[in-house]
């Protein structure tokens, strides 16, 4: 596995514990089709499914300003990706019609993930407010943003 697989995995587990912890039950992960695939198949507590998409980086920086004026996870999210992932998710969806709530329906989100190295945090109103949730978990920072029916 090389070092962005390994990136995109680790991405992934981290983003199956936060929706788990925020009461979506896991359905699948790493739904693939020729043409596309989905990073995990999961449903909200209101019975909605939800195709997450997951994008994470990786920020070597000393400063919070660094963190700014690097490439974002959210960025990496390009307009043939999401096109993919609805076309995936509506196939998904005719495969599996049962998995469909018919009062929710479906959506799809995104979670992006930066792994932070090399920063101490001070959780300070400022950081909190540019960096949105900073987990720490056996001494890895990282920030999770989840954007729900993008």
């Amino acid at each position: 596995m090389n070092k962005r697989s390994e990136l995109g995995k680790l991405g992934e587990d981290i983003a199956c514990r936060y929706l788990v912890e925020n009461n979506f039950q896991i359905i699948e992960r790493n739904f693939r089709e020729p043409w596309g695939e989905i990073d995990i198949v999961a449903k909200d507590k209101d019975k909605t499914l939800v195709f997450v998409e997951v994008k994470t980086v990786s920020q070597l920086t000393q400063a919070t300003q660094d963190i700014d004026s690097q490439i974002s996870a959210e960025d990496q999210l390009t307009q043939s990706k999401l096109q993919k992932l609805q076309k995936t998710a509506s196939l998904y969806v005719g495969h599996y019609p049962e998995l469909v709530n018919d009062d929710f329906g479906w959506q799809i989100d995104l979670v992006a993930i930066t792994l932070i190295k090399g920063i101490n945090f001070e959780l300070t109103e400022e950081i909190s407010e540019e960096l949105a949730e900073l987990l720490t978990t056996n001494g890895k920072k990282y920030v999770i943003k989840h954007y729900k029916n993008i």
